[in-house]
């Protein structure tokens, strides 16, 4: 065991070492500003307590049987090696930063035991593999990763605790395929990501699919998964690649005909969720009705707007009679009914919704209803908003609905 001090580490219990590993039984703690590093395997048994407020470094395995954590927000615990390393253990394992970095090969780190991170995760080099190995890695309210690429991301589920936004550091066949969230309402929900690089046919039927939807993505998808019991009204996003997604997806982007669709378990069947398409950034965005499967659908372009609904989406509220609200004009054709509008801000919080739009004066005209205020009212800021349409269509005893997703431009001028 290498110890190096520049402040003080405090050992109670003490430590003891063999010459395959460095073993903790008592406590031991690093302290700010202090360096503590282990070339061998580090062992937390049971009765060991492993505290780090400083910079550890561990060389080779981790295994950890006791209590791991900090007291401070400054604790970094760094994962560098030359070889495979093995994170493992039966208890959490609670770090605040966090760097990986191992070229040994392309999946240099195999997770087994159970990570939960509090601050920033440097996915410098490696892949971090839970998916074959069964661990766990929870990222808390404010932690965040950086540096994630095809040569470093996690590789299986990745879980985010808290009512921040968060994009999830995800891949597999050593690519990083990210999805996204916005904010939850709740401080104490929680979220599970993880993306296949692989068909979802046949066991989720591409031949079961609701409405306008042409064609499922054949080459990849996700899941996100809501573990907590609060419900919540929120964005997710997806990314597109050249080297993943089909062509015809790609191509449907252009043609504003690339959707998000989901595997509705009530149904047995895909249902298209909408999305609003940015070929910048390659990403569609969208509220989704539920959970669970998820990946890119292409629209039948014929049929994207049925009942030929006409949305304005600039809208001034200043009184001069002219765009004072969200316009969804439906005076042309009576095959539209139920309209359900939801509009989020940027940051994809819910600011307004209506499950019967239009009716009784139930407009949006540039004031919250939802969970954001702004300077102690309900005025809602110049900006830009997405919006989320859900209509129902055609004969009402077939249950056809049609949702679509896109930019709302709110201006006080």
């Amino acid at each position: 065991m290498k110890i190096t001090l520049s402040h003080i580490i405090v050992l109670l219990f003490f430590t003891f070492t063999t010459l395959a590993q460095t073993s903790n039984e008592g406590m031991l703690y690093v302290s700010e500003g202090t360096e503590f590093s282990t070339v061998e395997r580090f062992n937390n048994l049971e009765t060991g307590a492993f505290f780090n407020d400083g910079d550890a470094f561990i060389y080779s395995h981790f295994h950890n049987d006791g209590h791991v954590d900090f007291y401070q927000n400054t604790g970094l615990t760094r994962f560098i090696g030359n070889t495979v390393q093995s994170i493992s253990g039966s208890k959490v394992s609670y770090l605040y930063d966090v760097y990986f970095n191992n070229t040994s090969n392309s999946v240099p780190f195999e997770i087994s035991g159970d990570l939960n991170i509090s601050g920033e995760a440097d996915l410098y080099n490696g892949i971090l593999d839970n998916d074959n190995f069964g661990g766990a890695i929870t990222f808390n309210t404010d932690a965040f990763h950086i540096n994630t690429s095809d040569y470093s991301h996690i590789d299986g589920p990745v879980t985010k605790f808290g009512d921040k936004a968060f994009t999830f550091p995800i891949g597999d066949g050593g690519y990083y395929r990210f999805a996204g969230i916005s904010a939850p309402a709740n401080s104490g929900s929680i979220f599970e990501g993880k993306f296949y690089f692989e068909n979802s046919d046949p066991m989720y039927s591409h031949d079961l699919k609701a409405g306008v939807i042409e064609e499922i993505d054949n080459q990849e998808y996700w899941t996100i998964n809501k573990e907590s019991a609060a419900e919540e009204d929120m964005l997710i996003t997806l990314s597109w690649r050249e080297e993943t997604t089909p062509q015809s997806m790609i191509d449907a982007a252009s043609q504003d005909a690339l959707t998000i669709v989901r595997w509705n378990e009530e149904t047995n069947m895909w249902v298209d969720e909408g999305g609003v398409i940015d070929i910048d950034n390659k990403t569609v965005t969208t509220a989704v009705n539920g959970y669970g499967v998820v990946t890119f659908g292409r629209l039948n372009t014929g049929e994207v707007l049925p009942c030929h609904i006409v949305v304005y989406n600039a809208v001034t509220p200043n009184g001069d009679g002219k765009n004072d609200y969200f316009l969804i004009d439906t005076s042309n054709n009576e095959c539209a009914s139920n309209l359900n509008v939801q509009i989020f801000n940027r940051w994809g919080i819910k600011v307004f919704e209506s499950d019967n739009y239009g009716v009784d004066g139930d407009v949006f005209d540039g004031f919250s209803t939802g969970r954001l205020t702004v300077d102690g009212d309900k005025q809602l800021p110049t900006g830009t908003y997405y919006y989320i349409l859900d209509y129902q269509y055609g004969n009402p005893s077939e249950n056809n609905r049609h949702k679509q997703a896109g930019y709302l431009y709110l201006s006080g001028n």
